[in-house]
């Protein structure tokens, strides 16, 4: 009897606590608003193990205050991923494009090519929509000015939201390409 008294009492403060958090997470400046983000992360599709290390720093960087920081952490994921899909087929695509790089792994692909490079072939490869390669150019951008010596210093807000968007452009491309044809 006391068994089943403790785990009730325990269940309802896990309930709780989770009602708090969400609650919490409507204010603008409440870290409590990862909940939403980690939300989010959980309706992806399977991660390559790299991909995931990446996301879960860009959120412990936004715990950690470190908000430049999450967006670097946050771009390394989606351009790893973005770089998998080029890889997909062998380089093929990207041979015919750009025969003089010489890529034959994903180490060369990250040698040789930029980041704005590699978009750029996404789209020519019609793994993305010419609307989509400029939202990954304005991300990358962001990226930029995060990683780079500049006087842009997001906060919470710009940090979860450009975290929150990179999560929805994985999630429409996992969508898009389905499982039988990701790499």
């Amino acid at each position: 009897m006391t068994s089943l008294f403790a785990f009730s009492a325990l269940s309802r403060v896990v309930a709780f606590n989770r009602d708090v958090q969400k609650i919490l997470a409507q204010h603008e400046s409440s870290k409590a608003r990862l909940i939403t983000i980690e939300e989010t992360y959980s309706k992806l599709a399977k991660l390559s193990v790299k991909q995931d290390q990446l996301l879960r720093q860009s959120l412990g960087c936004v715990e950690a205050e470190v908000y430049r920081a999450a967006h670097v952490m946050a771009w390394s994921a989606v351009m790893d991923f973005l770089e998998e899909r080029i890889a997909s087929d062998g380089f093929a695509g990207l041979r015919g494009l750009h025969p003089n790089w010489g890529v034959a792994t994903l180490d060369d692909l990250r040698d040789t090519g930029s980041d704005f490079q590699i978009i750029e072939a996404l789209r020519r490869l019609g793994h993305c929509t010419k609307t989509e390669e400029r939202a990954l150019k304005g991300l990358l951008n962001k990226r930029n000015e995060c990683a780079h010596p500049t006087d842009y210093f997001p906060d919470l807000n710009e940090s979860l939201g450009y975290i929150s968007e990179i999560l929805r452009r994985i999630e429409t491309f996992q969508k898009r390409w389905a499982p039988a044809q990701r790499p």
